[in-house]
């Protein structure tokens, strides 16, 4: 696009940290993340969660399950119907996932909350544990937890790796002390997040409370999901004003 910053580094032999830059980048790009673009705070939040559709993909599943597993639940065995529920929350998964291939939609972030549904239900079934249905959520929040901790304690902020790719200076950043801080303290903001994921519900997992397990886990889903998503944005555009990424555009 003409008057955008090059987003691609110029060497033939990327660093790590470019290629690391320009895959967290991309990604934040196709969520509606991009700096550049100059678009609102509600709609970049939007964006992020994937509009009605994504907000609906993401909580339904989750809650058909809860509901299925509540309404079946036994007092004596302290169980609900854990194939009823699986086969429920899995089929409405796939269900979305095939209107978004029939639509001609794309499918990638459906496909990929499908394979994790049926991988967290084969799981379940194997072991015959409802809460077992959680584990692979918990190593989600673990890696990405460990990931964004570690990146900043490392001085190489993943957010400031995809804000850098994003805004054309690669790692320009970490010779800025003001952006350093900011994207600091963002990642450890991240790895906050999904650190109390866990130390909320693993003690549940550890309970068998599938019903409070399910129903923390979507309270603590896109509720703070998304307000974390508008703090980020709204401290990186202020490390980068609008008339600033104009400019620097310009001087391209």
């Amino acid at each position: 696009m003409p008057g955008r910053p090059e987003l691609t580094p110029p060497a033939a032999e990327a660093s790590a940290s470019d290629l690391l830059g320009a895959a967290l980048g991309g990604a934040a790009r196709r969520a509606g993340l991009d700096p550049a673009e100059g678009a609102s705070t509600g709609h970049v939040v939007w964006s992020a969660m994937g509009g009605w559709r994504g907000v609906l993909e993401s909580v339904l599943p989750g809650v058909v399950f809860l509901v299925a597993w509540t309404a079946t639940y036994d007092a004596d065995t302290r169980s609900g119907n854990l194939l009823l529920s699986l086969v429920l929350s899995v089929g409405l998964a796939a269900v979305f996932t095939l209107v978004r291939l029939a639509q001609r939609q794309p499918a990638n972030a459906a496909i990929g909350g499908l394979v994790a549904a049926a991988a967290a239900a084969g799981l379940s079934l194997l072991t015959g544990r409802g809460e077992d249905s959680f584990i692979p959520g918990f190593i989600t929040n673990a890696v990405y937890g460990t990931a964004f901790l570690v990146s900043a304690l490392i001085g190489w902020s993943l957010i400031g790796l995809a804000v850098g790719f994003l805004m054309g200076e690669g790692t320009a950043w970490r010779a800025d002390k003001r952006k350093r801080r900011v994207f600091f303290w963002l990642a450890i903001a991240w790895a906050s997040l999904f650190a109390a994921r866990l130390l909320v519900q693993l003690p549940l997992y550890f309970a068998g409370d599938v019903t409070a397990l399910g129903t923390l886990k979507l309270v603590m889903g896109l509720p703070l999901f998304a307000p974390l998503v508008a703090v980020t944005w709204l401290a990186v555009r202020a490390l980068y004003p609008p008339r600033e990424a104009h400019a620097d555009a310009a001087g391209e």
